[in-house]
């Protein structure tokens, strides 16, 4: 297909019926705890799935080296009791250097096994991103064009940037530090355990109470963070507000009323964050507090120095909790965040599951091909709610070689109709067909290319001219682009370019005027040489030179072709083969524009307003 200008205005219906809501929709975002839980059920498992073994042994790793990392820990405070322990310097040693041996494997084993649990967390997310990307790709190809036009980018640019970043975060990083965190609290508090039960609760009740205070100042994180994202969204969009309509704001002086909408959503956001602040203020510093060395240095001195002055507690017992247990807090912080990373990549994969959930467009199960390009609209029908009917019972022939053109009040259904041609959408009753193939029948990539389509908002590939053009016919040779080009009118501009056709355009045109950017596109359309032409208001908003340009242009375009075009400039459209008039949906009349004018019904009136408001 050579789809010759996208971003058309958005439509604002869908194809069938709503989606489901994603999993997890609307839920409390899930702690750290229920990780397991989370990696067992649900959109998460299954994007998980491909990768599952690579993950299980990364997590092995993982807390393989975690435990390693703590025996140079260990060794040093094992060297430390027995320096005080032992009367005498005899056979110390041995002792010191067999705990050095273990400290410096155990170091030497972390580097090793974390090096291979980060080198398969990052093989394993390459591997999925990569599986998700295809699925997402081809799945994409799959869906009718009409849920692009909706809301297509957004969603496309979610899940292919936003949430696959998100997953990354989760497979290369968050799990692997979450496993660690808790095979290292494990570890460490196991082996605090069998120097001093006692002191090992005293540390493991540390960290206990700040789990307990952040879990109490995060327990209304989402109702913060939802008031906060809305009225940052409110600032963005009066600052855009302010900086798009600087012309106006300076020449009429309403810039007072934009500052005050921009003042008040920093108020707003003001107000949220100071509702948080002071909602969590307490129980946040209460987490700082005891998340740092000296909070459990505090407790272990509290309750380990009488100990030890009751004799109750060696000192050299008291040892190991000052060397491994201040330190234990940090590793909390891993599981915290590895936790965050979790909840994102469950959502992220929720909403990619919920993508790749949407109902593709149905290939037929007998393909036919067109013979012909007759086009046949047979009782056609048409509802984007399923409710209220935006075409209704519309029967009419487009004959190849000729020009149909579509006209009516704005609302009349004239998009809509020539949208169901290419399938952006199904219609709902009745038929299409082209060649007498329905177009249910034609496979998806013999229907599209057989037509050119050419919309009035033109998009640009962030590419050179010559491969913009060639976008209609992508086998097509340097000569028969510059053809294309002549036939276009748009030749001459081209070459005026600082490197001709090798210059590069943006998604703004590269400095190209809105008319010729339109050429620019009916140049793909030419070159692709299909038999049938589509053009959705493809004059409406250039001015006078330029749409002399553009109808030159397209006159070379739609010789021979079965064309469909959408007008609301009429007098464009006089001297169609034949014209629908379309209203409230339904076909109101159909002739040529004599007959039309001769009828005296609503093509008449909208042609007599039209011409007074030129002449006025």
């Amino acid at each position: 297909m050579t789809t010759t200008g996208t971003t058309p205005a958005r439509d604002t219906g869908r194809q069938g019926p709503p989606a489901p809501p994603s999993p997890g929709a609307g839920r409390r975002p899930q702690t750290p705890e229920n990780a397991a839980r989370l990696l067992r059920a649900g959109p998460l498992a299954r994007m998980l799935r491909p990768v599952r073994t690579h993950l299980i042994v990364c997590a092995v790793l993982s807390a393989a080296g975690a435990a390693a990392g703590f025996a140079p820990y260990v060794a040093i405070a094992e060297i430390a009791r027995a320096a005080l322990a032992a009367p005498d310097a005899t056979g110390l040693a041995g002792t010191v250097w067999g705990w050095v041996g273990i400290g410096a494997a155990g170091a030497c084993a972390r580097l090793v096994l974390v090096f291979a649990s980060s080198r398969l967390g990052h093989y394993a997310d390459a591997e999925l991103l990569h599986h998700i990307r295809v699925r997402v790709i081809r799945h994409l190809g799959a869906l009718p064009l009409g849920w692009f036009r909706a809301a297509g980018s957004g969603e496309v640019k979610k899940a292919l940037t936003d949430d696959l970043e998100d997953m990354h975060q989760l497979i290369a990083h968050a799990l692997g530090e979450m496993v660690g965190a808790a095979t290292a609290i494990a570890v460490g508090l196991g082996y605090l355990a069998f120097v001093d039960w006692r002191m090992a609760l005293v540390t493991a009740g540390v960290l206990v109470a700040m789990v307990i205070c952040y879990r109490t100042a995060m327990r209304s994180m989402s109702v913060h963070m939802t008031r906060l994202i809305a009225a940052a969204g409110r600032i963005s969009a009066a600052t855009v507000e302010y900086a798009d309509g600087i012309t106006v704001v300076k020449a009429f002086g309403t810039g007072g009323r934009v500052l005050d909408r921009f003042a008040e959503a920093v108020r707003e956001h003001t107000a949220a964050m100071r509702a948080w602040v002071n909602e969590t203020r307490y129980s946040s510093a209460a987490s700082r507090l005891l998340s740092c060395e000296m909070a459990v240095l505090a407790a272990v001195m509290a309750v380990g120095v009488p100990l030890i002055g009751a004799g109750e507690l060696a000192a050299a017992d008291l040892l190991p909790f000052l060397v491994i247990g201040i330190g234990l807090p940090t590793s909390i912080t891993p599981a915290i965040q590895g936790g965050q990373g979790l909840r994102q990549g469950r959502m992220a994969a929720s909403h990619i599951d919920a993508l790749l959930a949407r109902r593709a467009l149905p290939e037929p199960v007998r393909p036919r091909r067109p013979e012909g390009h007759r086009i046949e609209f047979d009782r056609v029908s048409f509802s984007y709610d399923g409710v209220t009917d935006a075409l209704s019972d519309i029967t009419a022939v487009c004959e190849p070689g000729t020009v149909t053109a579509l006209v009516g009040p704005s609302g009349a259904g004239k998009s809509t109709l020539a949208s169901l041609l290419p399938r952006f959408y199904d219609v709902t009753g009745g038929a299409i067909r082209i060649g007498g193939a329905d177009v249910r029948d034609i496979p998806a990539q013999t229907l599209l290319s057989s037509m050119s389509l050419v919309f009035q908002d033109v998009a640009l590939l962030r590419d050179t001219v010559a491969e913009n053009i060639r976008v209609g016919r992508p086998g097509a040779d340097d000569e028969d682009v510059r053809r294309a080009a002549m036939a276009a009118q748009i030749h001459e501009v081209i070459e005026r370019l600082p490197q001709g056709y090798e210059t590069v355009l943006g998604a703004d045109g590269g400095g190209l005027s809105g008319g010729e950017r339109q050429r620019l596109t009916i140049a793909r359309a030419i070159l692709s040489g299909a038999p049938v032409v589509v053009l959705d208001e493809a004059t409406a908003a250039l001015d006078p030179d330029s749409e002399t340009a553009v109808q030159q242009a397209l006159s070379k375009l739609v010789a021979g072709k079965t064309v469909l075009v959408i007008a609301h400039r009429l007098h464009t459209i006089s001297g169609a083969g034949r014209i629908l008039v379309l209203d409230g949906g339904r076909l109101a009349e159909a002739g040529t524009h004599d007959d039309l004018i001769a009828r005296d019904g609503l093509y008449a009136r909208m042609w007599r307003a039209q011409r007074n408001g030129d002449d006025a």
